[in-house]
């Protein structure tokens, strides 16, 4: 029995010892892992964030009437070019009936005083040729005629602006001619003949006839998130790119970021605002989407690599590369970092050219079924 035990413990060992070899074997006989490498190369580095917008005149001016009407003559169309003083439409007076009444009164009112003075005024100068009168009496009486007259004069400017919206004395100011303020591009004009407009006065903003811009200073305006707005200030340099117009970049300035944000869609969105430079010929219509490259930093033609190609020091934190020095064999170098755009990071320090650095092995998909 004890024979037995012992040949089968031997036997055991000897199956171990020879399993153990056999898995040395195979290991040897495995393949060592290969290594690519990869030489930094000269990348223009552009460290930048996104603000979504819309293309918008610098300044857009609203021409509005002062006085109330129909439009009776449109003599412009969007696109066209005016200069200040060019017609822009023509208005036809619908009055007031209950204020044309009461010029109208004021009209009948003026000229009965005038009637009444100036049969005083007669009557004083036939009293002042008997010397009954001095001269001063008939002199107050003259005064009287003459601002009765005037008085008429002025209700009935005030009737006629009423009923036809100018008068014979206002000549090219009469206010049913709508006339542009300023000079430059017809951007649109929401009204057409027959429709009613309103006067533009104290108590409202009126009907807008047409709006009117300079299409050479154009602006960007847009939004940007609250997890960006404290890395960018006035003054960064602009790239813009226009849904619209492909393959075509603006360069523009930021010149504006809004003190304040507002909550759209459960996120703090800032308005932002940046001047566009526009060459000879470029032409962007108003209102098309855009968005703004927003510059924070830029490296041109520097040494980069990478970023797959960078580890980090799990104690200090640090980057560094692994170097190729013989076929196969590699060695830990430190480096210094400057503009990373996501995809490629620009090295300062640390490294040449001619280096050729690992290139880690992509993960293998374990098998579920191991």
């Amino acid at each position: 029995m004890k024979k037995t035990t012992t040949i089968l413990i031997l036997t055991l060992i000897v199956v171990s010892f020879g399993a153990s070899l056999f898995y040395l074997y195979q290991k040897n006989a495995e393949t060592p892992e290969q290594f690519e490498t990869a030489n930094p190369t000269m990348e223009t580095i552009v460290k930048k964030t996104i603000a979504t917008g819309s293309i918008l005149p610098l300044e857009e001016v609203l021409i509005k009437p002062n006085i109330s009407g129909v439009i009776e003559v449109v003599y412009v169309k969007g696109g066209d070019l005016v200069s200040r003083g060019d017609l822009i439409a023509k208005i036809k007076v619908v009055p007031n009936i209950s204020a044309l009444n009461d010029a109208k009164n004021n009209v009948a009112q003026a000229q009965i005083n005038v009637s009444d003075q100036m049969r005083n005024f007669e009557r004083q100068e036939t009293l002042f040729d008997k010397k009954v009168i001095s001269a001063a009496e008939l002199q107050v009486a003259e005064i009287s005629f003459k601002q009765a007259k005037q008085s008429l004069s002025a209700a009935q400017k005030r009737y006629d602006i009423i009923r036809t919206g100018t008068t014979k004395e206002l000549g090219d100011a009469a206010n049913t001619l709508i006339k542009a303020t300023v000079s430059g591009m017809i951007l649109e004009v929401p009204v057409e003949v027959g429709n009613q407009v309103i006067e533009s006065n104290t108590f409202n903003e009126g009907t807008t006839i047409a709006a009117i811009a300079d299409v050479n200073q154009m602006i960007f305006e847009g939004k940007i998130d609250e997890s960006e707005v404290g890395k960018i200030s006035e003054g960064l340099p602009l790239e813009i790119t226009v849904g619209a117009l492909e393959d075509q970049l603006f360069e523009g300035q930021l010149d504006y970021i809004a003190p304040k944000g507002k909550k759209e869609n459960g996120a703090i969105q800032f308005e932002i605002e940046g001047k566009i430079t526009l060459k000879k010929g470029d032409f962007i219509r108003a209102g098309l989407s855009a968005n703004a490259a927003i510059i924070l930093e830029k490296a041109t033609e520097v040494l980069a690599i990478k970023e797959s190609l960078l580890q980090f020091d799990p104690e200090s934190n640090a980057p560094f590369v692994e170097v190729e020095v013989a076929s196969q064999t590699f060695e830990k170098k430190e480096i210094v970092l400057g503009v990373s755009d996501g995809i490629f990071v620009e090295v300062k320090e640390g490294l040449q050219i001619t280096d050729k650095l690992k290139v880690w092995n992509a993960l293998k998909a374990v098998n579920a079924s191991e």
